[in-house]
């Protein structure tokens, strides 16, 4: 699969378009079954890996709050799963590996912000029904349409950096200085 987001994405509307034409079709509510269900595996997994949640993995799930990245501490390739909330990435100050750092942000509905050095290739993806963008000082709204740019210079970077999100509804907001 080339791209892993839109399998899960296309997944979950694949899903939901079934579970609608099944309760249609034999006239049952199967909503009011998959709704406590749905909560009850959520539930379970938030409980179970509590582990991952620390900024130090490369897996933060925080359902709500905000994701920060600040400072001269080290990045490292990470998955974020948010469900409503904020993720700011300062990568001004970070230590930055040569070769690629990738980033992936899942969540419903949130602010992404990405500043990173001019001297640092920045790759962005997102996948999302509306995605509001800010990127390199062009604004530019997009309603199911994948954005997906590019800085000057990525492909000859030391380091470089790839930010793929997939949100419901997501600002996205990216920088370099």
């Amino acid at each position: 699969m080339r791209d892993r987001r839109q399998f899960i994405f296309g997944g979950l509307v694949l899903f939901i378009g079934l579970v609608s034409l099944l309760s249609v079709i034999l006239n049952i509510d199967f909503w009011d079954f998959c709704w406590p269900v749905g909560l009850i595996l959520l539930g379970v997994w938030l409980l179970v890996r509590p582990r991952y949640s620390s900024l130090e993995s490369n897996l933060v799930i925080r359902p709500l709050g905000d994701v920060h990245h600040y400072g001269e501490r080290p990045l490292r390739d990470r998955e974020i799963w948010i469900f409503v909330g904020d993720i700011d990435f300062d990568l001004t100050q970070a230590e930055i590996s040569r070769g690629d750092t990738t980033i992936r942000i899942y969540g419903f509905v949130g602010e992404v912000n990405l500043r990173a050095p001019r001297a640092v290739g920045v790759s962005v993806s997102s996948t999302a029904f509306i995605t509001d963008g800010h990127l390199w000082g062009e604004k530019r709204d997009h309603f199911l349409t994948p954005v997906r740019r590019v800085s000057e210079g990525y492909e000859t970077a030391e380091r470089r950096v790839r930010l793929e999100v997939m949100f419901f509804v997501v600002d996205l907001r990216v920088d370099q200085e």
